[in-house]
């Protein structure tokens, strides 16, 4: 939060975007709505492990492959948009994938800080007419209906991949 108010008193002294530099300015944990801090948490948290998921990709390429296009004349940023990159992509769906339903099913924790998701819906709802078994059970499926949604999904996704490397044009 500390770098968030030095940066809103930056922009606010620069007279660059004023009303923005001000709410960044004045910034506290407090006035921090629960959603807001929910996203940006598991943003933060799910980052971590997209970096590793990407980086494991990049470097499960074998060397000799980024050396061949670079002596072709490519520079480094070309090598890696039409060599590497398009190689890793294909190595990284299937954890990427894993990564996002882990979030989907994560996200159901946030009702314990009382922000307004599916779980917490039927807690409210459930409360109010005394029907725990139905109402759990119906959030239970919807949870199960997106997971295995974006798994179909990614499984698409993963076919249509051409099985050497590349992008699929």
């Amino acid at each position: 939060i500390s770098a968030i108010n030095w940066i809103g008193a930056t922009l606010r002294d620069a007279g660059i975007v004023p009303g923005i530099g001000d709410s960044l300015a004045t910034m506290n944990v407090r006035t921090i709505d629960f959603t807001i801090r929910v996203i940006l948490a598991l943003c933060i948290g799910y980052s971590a492990f997209l970096a590793e998921v990407f980086r494991g990709g990049i470097q499960s390429i074998e060397r000799g492959q980024m050396e061949a296009a670079r002596s072709l004349g490519m520079s480094y940023s070309q090598a890696m948009r039409h060599v590497v990159l398009p190689q890793a992509i294909r190595r990284v769906l299937p954890p990427l994938g894993n990564n996002f339903i882990a979030m989907l099913k994560d996200s159901s924790l946030v009702s314990v800080m009382g922000v307004a998701d599916i779980t917490y819906q039927g807690k409210v709802y459930s409360a109010s007419t005394f029907q725990f078994f139905e109402t759990y059970n119906v959030v239970g499926y919807l949870y199960l209906v997106m997971t295995i949604s974006l798994a179909l999904l990614l499984r698409y996704l993963e076919r249509r991949m051409p099985q050497h490397g590349g992008t699929s044009h």
